[in-house]
């Protein structure tokens, strides 16, 4: 899990470094470290949410691991079956 708020100081180097993680591959989904809540990058929901609540995670598997539930709005189908 890595927080936004450690890949820089200034906003614009947070971007450049958040750039280089997605383009190397190495996160995959975002999350809400408040509201334990991960999702795609690309989530209305997610790119609304103050910067330091916002985590990235390179799997699935890792966001489970570390007790985060899916989004009901950019993944339904995962959060139909967390919630049942």
């Amino acid at each position: 899990m890595i927080r936004h708020t450690e890949l820089g100081i200034h906003p614009f180097e947070r971007s450049r470094q958040l750039k280089r993680l997605l383009d190397a591959g190495r996160i995959m989904l975002g999350g809400n470290l408040k509201l334990k809540i991960y999702g795609k990058i690309n989530c209305a929901s997610g790119k609304r949410m103050k910067v330091e609540n916002r985590v990235f995670f390179e799997s699935e598997f890792e966001a489970i691991a570390n007790d985060f539930r899916p989004c009901g709005h950019c993944l339904r189908r995962e959060h139909k079956a967390w919630k049942a």
